[in-house]
């Protein structure tokens, strides 16, 4: 059965006040009930195993998307049109309180992936008694497949003065350590880390906005945003039936990244396994997500030769197809040579130092997005790529690919790094639960309650 429209979802009770503060003995975020958790394929989206099942994956529409299930959604869920990407500092040294936030989000997180308000509408005992318990500016959009994922980032477990300001550093997985410094990097500092990270991504930019903004006016007293970032132009797929987009640089991008329909593929590099780290139980069936926000040098790339721009990717321009010959999803010939006998694919492309066998067979699910935030003082578009990327071992997946890239990779003279952070991305929470609340399932749960 179909879950209500938000017209026809009768009240639960829960104003503003009482998600907020109704609980504060307690939990001081927390929400003042319970809520039943989504159905395991709610009408029109996908299933609750992060968007891998029930309804096509490259379905789309205003359709819900399962918050509950093995994973969390917005991983293998098909990519979406827009993003809105936040991180979040936690500023209260009550552990309490930080669950009560986990169960707040979560609440609000499974009802506005339903298409539903964050919160209950309407006052409880008066029409000017508190604000509204959603900020109202998506009614009538529906869902547009929001999808809402959240990371847990290594400074929660311990600050950079070494701090455990929430008992949690004994759980702290063994991978979960900040990015290095790869050479090539300019990085911004507050474009770096958070103890918290929020990953909207919907088909409606409104809807992603909607969904970042109530989740941190929930945070209020408890999180304070430290740096977000809004995607346009999914620059990956994650489903067959998705076509190859193209980046910034006009190029097809995430043609041979991980599927849905690629099972296996995902056990083996992109969710962790209970055996990966015992001290870290609790990561199971979740993920590693990197972000890496890069700027492209749009201008300089503009004047370069066709020639030499498919010579840096290592693919034609127009069709995508590997250097090496074929279609867009021929495998590149690292092997072939022209007449000259120079490699047809340089030694420095991209295409080549990226490929997995060039890094060990690690090949990752990545969801980037082309970004645009206007011009610097020079008049040059600030724009590029946040790459976003799900691993399950960033160590050997990520780091080495990176450093090989930022050395020896062509591409890198138009790239500038200036962002970065890596977080843990707990597994699903459980189909059929009563999500959030005082009592109620919550995203990252295990770890707090083991």
């Amino acid at each position: 059965m179909s879950d209500p429209t938000p017209a026809e979802e009768p009240r639960r009770g829960v104003s503003r006040r009482a998600l907020l503060g109704g609980v504060a003995g307690a939990l001081g975020v927390g929400a003042a009930a319970g809520f039943a958790g989504a159905s395991a394929a709610q009408a029109g989206g996908s299933s609750g195993t992060g968007g891998a099942g029930g309804a096509s994956p490259g379905s789309a529409g205003s359709a819900g998307t399962a918050f509950a299930g093995a994973h969390q959604a917005g991983i293998t869920t098909r990519v979406q049109e827009h993003l809105h990407f936040a991180t979040f500092d936690v500023t209260t040294a009550s552990r309490e309180e930080l669950v009560g936030l986990l169960r707040a989000w979560t609440l609000a997180a499974s009802r506005m992936t339903r298409g539903l308000p964050a919160g209950e509408l309407g006052p409880t005992s008066g029409p000017y008694e508190a604000p509204p318990d959603d900020t109202g500016e998506v009614q009538g959009l529906g869902a547009a497949g929001l999808t809402i994922t959240f990371g847990l980032g290594p400074s929660l477990f311990r600050d950079a003065g070494g701090t455990d300001r929430f008992g949690l550093d004994a759980r702290r997985p063994a991978l979960l350590e900040d990015l290095p410094h790869f050479p090539g990097d300019m990085l911004e500092d507050p474009r770096c880390g958070g103890d918290l990270a929020v990953q909207a991504c919907a088909d409606d930019p409104q809807v992603a906005v909607h969904a970042v903004r109530n989740l941190s006016r929930i945070a209020f007293g408890t999180a304070a945003v430290r740096w977000s970032q809004l995607g346009y132009g999914r620059t990956s797929t994650t489903t067959t039936s998705q076509s190859t987009p193209r980046n910034l640089f006009g190029f097809k991008d995430g043609t041979a990244n991980i599927k849905a329909e690629e099972p296996e593929a995902a056990a083996e590099h992109v969710w962790v396994d209970p055996d990966d780290d015992a001290g870290a139980a609790w990561l199971a069936g979740g993920s590693y997500l990197v972000a890496r926000r890069i700027r492209m040098m749009i201008e300089t790339w503009d004047r370069s030769s066709l020639r030499e721009q498919e010579q840096v990717v290592g693919r034609t321009k127009a069709s995508g197809a590997p250097l090496s010959g074929g279609q867009e999803h021929t495998e590149p010939d690292l092997a072939a040579t022209g007449g000259d006998g120079a490699p047809l694919v340089d030694t420095a492309a991209h295409v080549r130092l990226a490929h997995p066998s060039s890094n060990g067979g690690a090949r990752m699910l990545r969801r980037g997005y082309n970004y645009t935030d206007g011009s610097d003082g020079l008049g040059r578009l600030d724009a590029g790529l946040f790459f976003l990327a799900y691993v399950r071992d960033p160590a050997t997946q990520y780091v080495p690919m990176q450093n090989r890239l930022a050395r020896d990779d062509a591409m890198s003279e138009y790239l500038r790094h200036t962002g970065s952070g890596l977080w843990a991305v707990p597994p699903g929470v459980p189909v059929g639960a009563a999500l959030g609340g005082t009592d109620g399932a919550y995203v990252g749960q295990a770890l707090f309650e083991a």
